[in-house]
């Protein structure tokens, strides 16, 4: 089992497919140091064996070192995901120190003008390649992840070369996934079906000739999947997520379907609402499941695919994922996919809090459509 503590939504960058929902929560709502290291111990005695520090940007929480001390006298295996523009020596040597045994370092692009153009942030990739050089003489094991999409994706040969330059032993090539920010900005990100299969071909060459050097991993497209992915292994199997403010989420988009119930760890123990919460027990397991996916021999296999999405396309969160060929709406969704594919790209929304206004005034922040 798996915990990803979103620790915070504050983030210095601004990327446009963020997986934080598009209400981000405020620093004031953040759970503080004490009970974050009560939930800490909970998960270890539930079963948790590997601890995700997330956010937002996770760096920015003065009582990190605090918190990945108490995940490393749990027992759990800390992994620390972070934009990396934040960190320096002194505070990694610390981290390091207190327990922390796994870096995550996000990627924009290999092109440093692009990179920085994406995260909205000036300087960002310097940052994260000096931060790579900390990682390897401080000795954490280190992973890229690289969101690639139509706006990025032709670098990807790049991409793999880097992660090898900077001695990562794990590579992340992550097809942006359409939830959140990335829905709201999909017609900018959706890559065209020629650049997803070409960036498969890249990536099986690419494990064949670094095999013993690189491990990638490789997320697909939904858009173009003949089957869905077994969404966080499966709804409620493997996975907790919870928010700075303490939502208890069986997936970090999960609070896009309505009628769902998000215990929070304020209120319940870790332990009741994993086991019993409205929300995991909705979709976990088979048995909530309707045709096509109710009589379907991958049904154990893909889980039903994404709930999220399901409700996205089809409007009913208990539908077969569109992804899915068994799906009604697959036809719909390849269809949107390749006729946003093939139109230039709009201007980014980026990330970032938004303000309440009066129905209809004001747009998200836009920014230039091409890259290099």
């Amino acid at each position: 089992m798996g915990l990803l503590a979103e620790l915070t939504h504050r983030c210095p960058l601004q990327c446009p497919y963020c997986s934080n929902p598009l209400g981000l929560e405020g620093a004031g709502t953040e759970l503080d140091t004490g009970t974050w290291q009560d939930v800490l111990r909970q998960a270890a005695r539930l079963g948790v064996l590997q601890l995700h520090l997330s956010g937002g940007e996770p760096t920015v929480r003065r009582d990190l070192e605090d918190i990945v001390a108490t995940a490393a006298e749990a027992g759990l295996y800390t992994n620390l995901i972070t934009a990396g523009v934040l960190l320096n020596r002194s505070r990694l040597e610390e981290l390091a120190v207190r327990g922390l045994e796994h870096v995550q370092l996000s990627i924009q692009d290999v092109d440093p003008v692009n990179a920085d153009r994406i995260a909205h942030y000036d300087g960002a990739h310097r940052k994260k390649r000096e931060l790579c050089g900390l990682v390897r003489e401080i000795g954490l094991a280190l992973t890229i992840n690289a969101p690639v999409h139509r706006q990025n994706l032709d670098r990807l040969d790049g991409i793999i070369d880097f992660a090898v330059e900077m001695g990562a032993g794990r590579l992340e090539v992550a097809h942006v996934q359409y939830y959140g920010w990335a829905l709201a900005n999909r017609a900018a990100l959706m890559p065209t079906r020629a650049q997803v299969m070409r960036s498969m071909q890249i990536v099986q060459q690419a494990r064949e000739r670094l095999r013993g050097i690189l491990v990638i991993d490789f997320v697909v497209p939904d858009y173009y999947a003949t089957w869905p992915k077994p969404c966080m292994g499966g709804w409620g199997r493997g996975i907790i997520n919870v928010t700075p403010s303490g939502k208890v989420l069986p997936c970090h988009a999960a609070e896009t379907i309505p009628g769902l119930i998000f215990d929070n760890v304020r209120d319940k123990p870790l332990a009741e609402i994993w086991l019993h919460g409205q929300a995991f027990e909705k979709f976990r397991g088979t048995e909530w499941m309707i045709e096509p996916c109710r009589s379907c021999e991958r049904r154990e296999i893909d889980w039903g695919g994404c709930r999220c999405q399901a409700f996205a396309i089809a409007g009913n969160a208990a539908a077969a994922d569109p992804a899915c060929v068994k799906s009604s709406r697959h036809e719909e969704l390849v269809a949107l996919a390749e006729r946003e594919a093939s139109r230039p790209p709009p201007a980014f929304s980026y990330r970032r809090p938004r303000k309440p206004t009066s129905p209809g005034a004001g747009t998200p922040d836009k920014a230039p459509a091409e890259g290099p």
